[in-house]
C-alpha cells in the first residue's frame, strides 16, 4: 500500500468513516461535486477520501489560506487559490486545468461556503459542461459515518432539470452535514 493509501485509510479509520466509490478507475477526468459542505473537517474527510482510493484531485480554495507553509502544503495536495471576489474568467482557468491532466477530479462543495446558504452556486455544472466531463455526486453523512461517490452525472445542457435531478439524489439520500442546521437542500428544493 502507498503512502498516500496509508494516510487516507488511517484518517478515515480514525474517524470510524465508512466510505463507497462507483467511480471507474478509467473515468477520466470529472468535477466532484460534495454535499453537504457545513464544516471545515469536510475537506479532511474529503482528502482522506481521495487518498484512500488513490484517485487525483484539485480543490479550490478561497486564497487567503494560502499563507506561507500552510499555502505550499495545500498545493502540494491539490489546492487551487480562488479569488472569490473578483471576476477571474474561473471556469475558463478550470477548463485549462482538465486540458492540462488527465483522470484528475476537480472537488467543488456547490453551496460556496460553510454557511447556509439559500442557492447553490451554478460555477460546478458550468465548468461540467466546458470542460465535457461528469459531475460526480459525492457525499458526506456525519450521522452515519458514511462518505463517497455513489452517482455519475451527466450534465444535459438543461441547468434546472438536471439541477433538480441532483437534488432528487441528495434528498433520497439523506445526508446530514457535521451542522446540519447549515444545510438548506431541502427548503430550497421545496421553493
Amino acid at each position: 500500500m502507498s503512502f498516500k493509501r496509508s494516510i487516507g485509510k488511517l484518517g478515515l479509520k480514525l474517524g470510524r468513516w465508512r466510505t463507497v466509490n462507483n467511480v471507474p478507475t478509467d473515468l477520466g477526468n470529472a468535477v466532484c461535486i460534495v454535499a453537504p459542505h457545513t464544516a471545515i473537517a469536510d475537506f479532511f474527510v474529503g482528502m482522506y477520501f481521495y487518498c484512500y482510493y488513490d484517485m487525483k484531485f484539485k480543490v479550490m480554495i478561497k486564497k487567503e489560506f494560502f499563507k506561507p507553509v500552510l499555502g505550499w502544503l495545500l498545493k502540494k495536495i491539490g489546492g487551487i487559490p480562488v479569488n472569490r471576489g473578483h471576476r477571474n474568467h474561473l471556469v475558463e482557468q478550470m477548463v485549462d486545468m482538465f486540458n492540462q491532466n488527465q483522470d484528475t477530479h476537480l472537488i467543488i462543495c456547490p453551496e460556496g461556503t460553510r454557511k447556509k446558504v439559500n442557492h447553490w452556486k451554478k460555477g460546478f455544472y458550468v465548468i461540467a459542461e466546458g470542460a465535457k466531463v461528469p459531475i460526480l455526486l459525492g457525499f458526506i453523512d456525519y450521522k452515519k459515518r458514511y462518505c463517497g461517490i455513489e452517482r455519475i452525472f451527466y450534465p444535459t445542457g438543461d441547468y434546472e432539470k438536471d439541477l433538480a435531478e441532483i437534488w432528487d439524489y441528495y434528498k433520497s439520500i439523506k445526508v446530514m452535514g457535521k451542522h446540519p442546521e447549515q444545510f438548506n437542500l431541502y427548503e430550497q428544493y421545496e421553493q
